[in-house]
């Protein structure tokens, strides 16, 4: 039987400081105390078993070393994927799939 152990998530967000494609992977994604916006991700999982150093692994461990819950907006983020043997699936406290949201305005201005 699979440890609950094993489930971690994979969160491909876009980097609100240089704009770029990012990947970490949490133990912990949940609603955020910042509002309905935004996304709690915590307990930060690295790769520390590979013989390979990967550079971009290795920037992500210093950049978050320290941080204790990352909040990303909803809408930085492009996916996010729980990986593992007995995952069950993301639980928010706050269905966020109900929302509505108005139609901009997609008319072009009168000259």
């Amino acid at each position: 039987m699979a440890k609950k152990d094993d489930i971690h998530y994979i969160i491909t967000y876009r980097d609100p400081e240089d704009e770029k494609v990012s990947t970490i992977k949490a133990k912990t994604v949940t609603d955020s105390t910042l509002g309905m916006s935004f996304v709690a991700i915590s307990d930060f999982v690295f790769d520390t078993n590979s013989l390979v150093v990967d550079p971009e692994e290795e920037t992500r461990k210093k950049r978050l070393e320290g941080v204790k819950t990352l909040h990303l907006s909803i809408y930085l983020i492009l996916s996010i994927r729980e990986v593992g043997k007995s995952h069950e699936g993301l639980k928010f406290k706050k269905d966020k799939s109900n929302l509505f949201v108005f139609p901009g305005n997609t008319s072009t201005p009168k000259k």
